[in-house]
């Protein structure tokens, strides 16, 4: 059974940083599409960070140059660097792992940018 499992949201500051991790039991990490995604109150589900199975990896336009997406692929987790927060980035953030043609998704960590 293939399990994601995020930590690492709470609430911070803007101009803070935080760091996600989710970690991935079930399956190896390298056949898969990893990625984030957020939802934010009353947003659509969107896609943060996404990399392919051979490490190639495509950001939003909003989070471009201040999110950063790791995959460590010897301890089966994916990480999420997170920089300069601001309110915007306000939203639940899940991790998503695609194995063709299954999609699995953890349940969640909320971030949270206030002053």
């Amino acid at each position: 059974q293939v399990q994601l499992v995020e930590s690492g949201g709470r609430s911070v500051q803007p101009g803070g940083s935080l760091r996600l991790t989710c970690a991935v039991s079930g399956t190896a990490i390298s056949e898969a599409w990893m990625g984030w995604f957020r939802r934010g109150t009353g947003k659509q589900l969107e896609l943060v960070a996404q990399s392919t199975d051979e490490g190639n990896v495509i950001y939003a336009a909003s989070v471009k140059g201040r999110f950063t997406f790791s995959r460590e692929n010897a301890d089966n987790t994916i990480r999420l660097q997170m920089n300069n927060l601001t309110p915007d980035d306000t939203a639940t953030y899940y991790c998503n792992a695609y194995i063709h043609p299954h999609n699995y998704w953890g349940r969640g960590t909320q971030v949270t940018v206030s002053s």
